[in-house]
């Protein structure tokens, strides 16, 4: 079988980025600093629509590292935290890609 690029979700994230052409160790660092600032972005777009006195118990949660308990509290507290999460991943990503064409 011929890997294709669903096959291989870093090069599906590379075409995305527009960065398929790097070489795989350039690529790699490219994805993964871009998922840091990607998951940074995410995280305080989401932080922002959530009430200042729910901020520690969403820290607490956080730490606790149980996606469905972390999960329930967002969807309770801040309605349509996934749409907001993807948008700033979205403007992330249209960054990077303005900033490699530059």
């Amino acid at each position: 079988m011929i890997p294709t690029v669903q096959d291989d979700p870093l090069k599906t994230i590379a075409v995305e980025l527009g960065v398929a052409d790097l070489p795989e160790a350039q690529l790699e660092q490219v994805i993964a600093g871009f998922s840091e600032v990607a998951l940074k972005a995410a995280t305080l777009a989401v932080l922002e629509k959530l009430p200042e006195g729910k901020r520690a118990e969403f820290a607490t949660l956080a730490e606790a590292g149980d996606p469905a308990t972390l999960q329930a509290f967002l969807d309770r507290e801040v309605p349509g935290h996934e749409a907001l999460a993807g948008a700033a991943v979205a403007e992330e990503a249209k960054r990077l890609k303005e900033s490699l064409a530059a």
